[in-house]
């Protein structure tokens, strides 16, 4: 059986000098306490697929992700917790004939059979060499399986993730809920569940998403609720040289985050986060008195 998962999760204030003094407040939505195995926004986004995979009564699972991937554990722990099957199709072919490492081994632990793709291979699975998604084809070769896209992110994701405002009680016109962004599920979630004069910014961790990552939230909220919202951006400026990059710059911020509040910081999300909101509000990009959350979206690696 699945634990239950803790909600609604932490809301803390986080009194920071250098918000401070842009006038600005911030508060941190602990969703990295949501759940010991599935933490973060992977619970928020997985919880309705595998509730319609048990509903149309699927037996096995398949998604994508690269070596480190937070999402392919999260999918293993879930699936095997619910006495589901689960594939990881792996973005790598070359590590199939390496030592695993702690990810792809908890991965493995949980129960979960990786199969391990050329970075060609992969891009066709997922559907972003001809732009479009090939269930059929992942079907007829890996099997009956509810096929859950990389990340996660789908309409039923969305919606998952639009829990997180109305776990925000007061919001209004001077907040603006955040998150990281790496597919988009969380942020076009967020910015489905605001109430009216509300905004919700994302902060992208790769490079080169300008326009496709707009694409993506766009096309997941006309996916989740036939509609399409005004009321988020994402911004470009903060992802650290790529995906997977923590310079030196951010893991310092990280760590002084980490000794000022006593939160640990996630690196490759949540410190590219916490980092972009703060150079963002030393810059002025906020009016004096906005209130914003970010919402800590994982846990930080245990190595």
């Amino acid at each position: 059986m699945l634990e239950p998962a803790l909600l609604p999760t932490p809301l803390v204030d986080c009194a920071d000098e250098a918000f401070a003094r842009a006038g600005v407040e911030l508060r941190l939505k602990r969703d990295d306490l949501l759940h010991p195995t599935v933490p973060g926004n992977k619970w928020r986004k997985l919880a309705p697929n595998l509730a319609a995979a048990v509903e149309q009564g699927h037996t096995r699972l398949l998604t994508f992700g690269g070596a480190y991937s937070t999402h392919l554990r999260a999918v293993a722990a879930a699936a095997g917790a619910l006495g589901l099957e689960s594939v990881g199709l792996v973005r790598g072919e070359e590590l199939a004939d390496r030592p695993r490492n702690w990810s792809l081994r908890a991965a493995e632990a949980a129960g979960m059979r990786l199969e391990f793709l050329t970075r060609a291979e992969y891009r066709e699975a997922t559907g972003r060499s001809a732009g479009a998604f090939p269930e059929g084809a992942l079907l007829r070769r890996w099997g009956p399986c509810l096929v859950l896209p990389e990340g996660g992110s789908n309409a039923l994701a969305a919606v998952g993730a639009a829990a997180i405002p109305a776990e925000l009680p007061g919001l209004g016109e001077r907040d603006v809920v955040c998150c990281p962004v790496g597919t988009g599920g969380t942020l076009a979630g967020i910015a489905a569940g605001l109430p009216a004069g509300a905004r919700a910014l994302g902060v992208a961790v790769l490079r080169g998403g300008e326009g496709y990552l707009e694409a993506e939230v766009a096309r997941l909220h006309l996916a989740a609720y036939g509609r399409e919202f005004g009321n988020w951006r994402i911004d470009h400026g903060h992802h650290g040289g790529g995906y997977g990059r923590v310079p030196a710059e951010l893991a310092g911020f990280a760590e002084r985050f980490e000794r000022s509040h006593g939160v640990p910081l996630e690196r490759r999300y949540v410190a590219k986060l916490l980092a972009a909101l703060a150079d963002l509000a030393a810059a002025g990009a906020f009016p004096r008195g906005t209130r914003l959350t970010a919402v800590v979206t994982g846990l930080p690696d245990p190595e």
